[in-house]
């Protein structure tokens, strides 16, 4: 069977994504930091859709622990098929009210953990002609608001780059741009949604986890779930960069560590 990696795969989208790809019968190498959470879930699939789960606890902003995903990337005997960088988390103050060891462990997660495990991945899978990376990047990548969302931007950008490079190589790249969803992040936090968004904003994450495997197969690069969000790309894409730099023009996402 082939098998896909996820990061971030204990809770959330991560979870959606193990779950959808366990349905269609990847094995899979999940990775979080919390182990408890992780040998649950390789429980819960193993028993529910007959697949096969490694664990690989990893904290991703640990360069040392980054580098072992990266190692379990690049084994071709037991080769990844799909990788999938979803790990991630916001912070909720403001650049200049963090402390900047707490925004240099966001970059650490949100860029250079896709940086260095996307390059292990893009490797093995050039040498082998086929895969497959989905990097979770956030329709916040299209706005100017805060370091989450310049890191989102990057990720973005990289993914469209990597996608072009690996052209007629076999490696597909698609960067996911979701809005604001429903996962079991906002109960843990006690957030309740209608604080955040109207819930006309609100995405169901396995249609967004189906919408975006559907887009991959399509070969799309850049994969917006919901028409809503469709549209308001559409839009921030042309619009002025003043527009764009607004700050209300829409609340700043702030995910929970997996």
């Amino acid at each position: 069977m082939a098998i896909a990696l996820v990061t971030g795969a204990s809770a959330g989208i991560g979870k959606t994504f193990c779950t959808q790809l366990a349905q269609q019968g990847y094995d899979l190498v999940v990775v979080a930091r919390d182990l408890g959470r992780l040998t649950d879930l390789r429980v819960e699939l193993e028993a529910a859709h007959g697949v096969q789960v490694e664990v690989l606890p990893a904290d991703l902003s640990d360069r040392g622990d980054l580098q072992d995903v990266a190692r379990r990337l690049s084994d071709q005997e037991r080769p990844v098929e799909m990788l999938i960088n979803n790990a991630g988390f916001g912070l909720r103050k403001s650049f200049i009210q963090n402390d900047v060891e707490a925004e240099e462990q966001m970059l650490d997660v949100l860029v250079r953990a896709v940086l260095v495990l996307s390059h292990a991945a893009a490797r093995a899978m050039k040498q082998r002609g086929s895969g497959t990376i989905i990097n979770v990047s956030s329709v916040a990548s299209f706005l100017a608001s805060g370091t989450y969302s310049a890191a989102k931007s990057w990720v973005t950008v990289f993914s469209e780059s990597l996608a072009v490079e690996l052209q007629n190589t076999g490696v597909r790249v698609t960067a996911l741009c979701p809005g604001f969803t429903h996962t079991e992040f906002h109960d843990r936090a006690g957030i309740k949604a209608e604080q955040a968004a109207p819930e006309f904003m609100w995405l169901d994450s396995d249609r967004l986890v189906r919408d975006c495997l559907a887009d991959v197969e399509k070969g799309r690069i850049v994969s917006v779930p919901g028409v809503q969000y469709k549209a308001i790309t559409g839009l921030l894409r042309v619009a002025p960069r003043s527009i764009v730099r607004k700050p209300k023009l829409v609340r700043r996402h702030r995910p929970n560590k997996d």
